[in-house]
């Protein structure tokens, strides 16, 4: 900087002047010291911080939910670990991070900021070792001080599931969901409306629900937010079965039937 706006640097008290060779090779030293200084405490930090987790010890950043820090150590919070089983338990059973979040957001369930749950949430916390009892240094992996949330046993079974093929689970989940409206439903400002359900009572209630909901944004879809999935299939159904029971459509279809089945007769075709 120094040099940039041609400023000398002149000591009253030290034999040390710039406009000098002599001076600017002291300065010239004096920085390399200091840069060897600042590199060799940056390794000794690396390396302490590396030791320290090594033992599993709790080195600072973000508290995962599920746990509190006291005296510089995780400990368990019992309520948020309830939390923490429920999402590892409901992606074993659901299969899907899509259609969890959408079950999590409508039983409320937030995140420790207290904003709901959404899908990156949810991964973030999957893949989170310390909910086993480990600590994570660099890829490396340590037996952690802390207590656990997650059993070993359904860590494996979840893990199972991720190592799997997204698309391939999407087509798994998409072909044993019951919603014969997927990605055909629409809100009135255009928007997608995708299929979700609660349980009350071990009764299934499912519904289709403007995604601008899921994602939290209220001020979208003031006039439809939801609707109950049965009675808007049902009507569905009803308006698609009279289509097909016109005379033209069950003409046509048994014209186009007979290139494969010459002994079809009209009437074997409406009755089907």
């Amino acid at each position: 900087m120094f040099e940039a706006h041609g400023v000398t640097f002149v000591s009253v008290t030290q034999s040390f002047n710039t406009t000098t060779s002599m001076g600017r090779l002291t300065l010239n030293i004096l920085l390399s010291f200091a840069q060897f200084e600042r590199e060799v405490i940056g390794e000794r930090i690396r390396d302490k911080f590396a030791a320290s987790r090594a033992r599993g010890m709790w080195m600072g950043s973000k508290v995962p939910l599920g746990y509190d820090v006291r005296d510089r150590k995780l400990v368990v919070n019992e309520a948020d670990a309830v939390i923490v089983r429920r999402v590892f338990q409901g992606f074993v059973e659901i299969g899907s991070g899509t259609k969890l979040t959408q079950v999590l957001r409508a039983e409320g369930v937030r995140t420790k900021s207290g904003k709901l749950i959404d899908k990156g949430d949810i991964y973030k916390l999957l893949n989170n070792r310390t909910y086993v009892g480990e600590a994570v240094h660099k890829s490396m992996t340590y037996p952690g001080e802390h207590k656990g949330i997650v059993p070993r046993e359904l860590w494996d079974q979840v893990h199972a599931i991720l190592a799997e093929s997204p698309r391939a689970r999407a087509n798994k989940n998409r072909a044993q969901s019951p919603a014969l409206l997927r990605g055909l439903i629409y809100s009135v400002n255009g928007g997608a409306m995708s299929p979700t359900h609660t349980r009350r009572r071990g009764r299934l209630y499912r519904y289709y629900v403007s995604q601008s909901i899921l994602k939290g944004r209220e001020d979208g879809d003031r006039i439809v937010r939801r609707v109950p999935a049965a009675e808007i299939e049902a009507v569905v159904v009803a308006q698609v079965r009279a289509l097909l029971c016109q005379p033209e459509i069950i003409v046509g279809t048994w014209i186009a039937a007979r290139v494969e089945i010459p002994e079809l007769t009209e009437d074997e075709t409406r009755e089907c």
